[in-house]
């Protein structure tokens, strides 16, 4: 998968908003990586920030929906991780300033 294309899907995830925090889950840091394979398949890497988060069927769902308007995907499977956990520090300078976090 060339750069550009990685590029388009993370974009895509942006569109994700956690409805807990009203961020999205880039930004977030949530998304470990995303790979796209030769037939259309788009793995999600991730984490939640809490195990056992009651909103992750919703998140996911959501995925889907915004990375289904991407031509070359024609599956999406998210693969939520734990290891690495995720921590504030995974935000991004974004997220912290709207989230009243300081740097």
């Amino acid at each position: 998968m060339d750069e550009a294309l990685k590029e388009n899907l993370m974009g895509a995830l942006e569109n994700v908003i956690d409805p807990e925090l009203g961020i999205d889950i880039v930004n977030l840091g949530l998304i470990y990586d995303v790979d796209l394979d030769d037939e259309g398949l788009c793995i999600v890497t991730m984490t939640l920030t809490a195990m056992g988060c009651p909103l992750s069927a919703h998140i996911e769902a959501d995925i889907k929906r915004a990375l289904s308007d991407i031509p070359e995907v024609k599956e999406t499977q998210t693969n939520i991780v734990w290891d690495p956990p995720w921590g504030k520090d995974k935000m991004s300078r974004y997220a912290k300033i709207a989230l009243g976090i300081p740097d």
